[in-house]
Parts: C-alpha cells; structure tokens; sequence
C-alpha cells in the first residue's frame, strides 16, 4: 500500500468512527462540508486525531484550503514528506 492509500484509509476510518460517517460516502472526490457534513469544530477534531495517529504535528493552516477529502490526504501526505 502506498503512503497516499494508507493516509487515505486512515482518514476513512476517522471519519467513520470520530463521526459515524458511512463508509460508502467517503470518497476522494467527496466534499468534507457539503457531502460528510464536518462542521469546524469537527474539523479540528480530525486534525487533532491525525496528529495522534502519525505522530507528527499538524497545524489547522495545513489544512485551510482543505475541501475534499483528497485534499485531506495531500496536505497531511506533503506534511510527513516534509517533516
């Protein structure tokens, strides 16, 4: 599995588990606001989460043009090639 297929699968389970999200609504191109329904607050709660779970520090301006869900997995995926 590639590192984006991992941050991918990561992402889907927190999105399932943080906020009992369907697994058949998440997909790359699904918008976090619109489609998941993620609110601000449970946004920084995703954050939060991926921080715990790779180990590296994440900041909410990683984040900020952040729509999609694809978009989730590229900026934490510059983030750890980064750091």
């Amino acid at each position: 599995m590639n590192p984006s297929d991992h941050i991918y699968q990561t992402l889907k389970t927190a999105l399932v588990e943080l906020f009992d999200i369907e697994p058949e609504r998440i997909r790359p191109d699904a918008d976090l606001y619109t489609d998941l329904n993620i609110d601000s607050i449970d946004a920084i709660d995703l954050i939060d989460h991926i921080k715990r779970v790779t180990g590296h520090k994440l900041l909410a301006e990683d984040f900020r043009n952040v729509r999609k869900v694809q978009d989730v997995v590229d900026a934490v995926s510059r983030k750890l090639t980064t750091a």
